[in-house]
């Protein structure tokens, strides 16, 4: 099945608060930040605009009450960006809970797909 993961998991947002949350989207963002050094970079992984993907850190870092996500800037050679320690923290625990989630509802969706036969379904 196209667009469906094997384990059932298709969004996973965790909220803090009204302002603080985090789900697959700016998880999948603070990774690519991360391993690229770069919001434009990560942003076009992504198949987002900077401005975007700029918004996105903006409110994370806002949300969480400080920054997740420090940039210079500087162009190409000189500007990048680098998740702090709160980002990582955010990023190292949204991804533990993802793997909890999937490991917690394996059955119930193996049960549920077996029970409605979804083998054959489009």
């Amino acid at each position: 099945m196209a667009g469906v993961p094997p384990d059932g998991l298709t969004h996973l947002r965790i909220s803090l608060s009204e302002t603080a949350y985090v789900g697959p989207g700016r998880a999948d963002l603070l990774a690519l930040i991360a391993q690229t050094g770069s919001i434009a970079a990560a942003g076009k992984a992504m198949g987002m605009s900077y401005k975007r993907a700029w918004g996105l850190v903006q409110a994370l870092n806002a949300g969480f009450g400080r920054p997740l996500v420090e940039s210079t800037r500087g162009g190409a050679s000189q500007g990048g960006a680098h998740l702090t320690p709160a980002g990582e923290t955010v990023l190292a625990h949204y991804r533990a809970l993802e793997t909890k989630t999937r490991e917690a509802i394996a059955g119930d969706v193996a049960a549920l797909r077996a029970y409605f036969d979804m083998s054959e379904q489009k």
